[in-house]
């Protein structure tokens, strides 16, 4: 039983190591930017649409309206980016149907690299939307003592969503290993299975989280109207 797929070493070559977080990170991506390839390769533009494209429009409407909801003005601007943080972590879990395949969000590394992916593009997007001045200025608000403490909550709250998304989803495949030394095979099933739900949550929390920040970073603060 490993408790990470960091501790699967498949070649080593000096201080360079391919482990199993590493293959099977960019083997997700590899399916994931094929799988969206052939997705969308028919699209059509016209009235006439197959079934298959109004399911997949009800699908990234719905996403868009919860952006939307979550108080991001122009939800089509960070579908890309959200809607890939969430299949990603979504088909991670999924594919731990698979035999032999390690989740990679089972390793801290991968959510300390997802979670720094949020910590830079909060920034960014904020300081596109309200402009590289107005944004510094909001660590600064009301006073000037607030800095760091804006700034421990930027760190704090980017280590939560690593050490968050590590334990459920580490916890889960421990909890599936265990049971299949000491149970039969199927009760590990049904673990398995609310593990995937448990995954499938976790996607969602992890890409709103990400969308409230942003939100955040990009509301723009406008002067009260004089009313003397």
């Amino acid at each position: 039983m490993h408790l990470s797929p960091d501790e699967i070493i498949f070649c080593q070559h000096g201080f360079f190591k391919l482990n199993a977080t590493i293959a099977f990170t960019w083997g997700l991506m590899l399916v994931m930017a094929l799988g969206s390839k052939l997705i969308t390769r028919k699209l059509s533009m016209g009235h006439k649409r197959s079934r298959w494209q109004n399911l997949l429009e009800i699908i990234v409407s719905a996403i868009l309206q919860q952006i939307e909801d979550v108080g991001l003005r122009y939800p089509e601007k960070y579908l890309g980016y959200l809607g890939t943080l969430f299949l990603f972590v979504a088909a991670a879990s999924l594919c731990t149907l698979i035999p032999g395949y390690e989740t990679p969000t089972a390793s801290l590394s991968t959510t300390l690299a997802l979670a720094l992916c949020v910590f830079v593009m909060v920034p960014l997007f904020g300081i596109e939307d309200q402009g590289l001045k107005r944004y510094l200025e909001s660590y600064i608000e009301p006073s000037v003592i607030m800095l760091p403490f804006n700034l421990i909550s930027e760190i704090s709250r980017t280590l939560a969503l690593a050490v968050r998304l590590f334990g459920n989803m580490m916890s889960g495949a421990m909890i599936v290993a265990i049971l299949l030394t000491i149970t039969p095979f199927i009760f590990p099933v049904v673990i398995t299975l609310l593990g995937l739900l448990t995954g499938m949550v976790q996607a969602y929390i992890f890409s709103i989280l990400a969308a409230v920040y942003i939100a955040a970073a990009t509301r723009v603060h406008r002067p009260q109207p004089d009313i003397n």
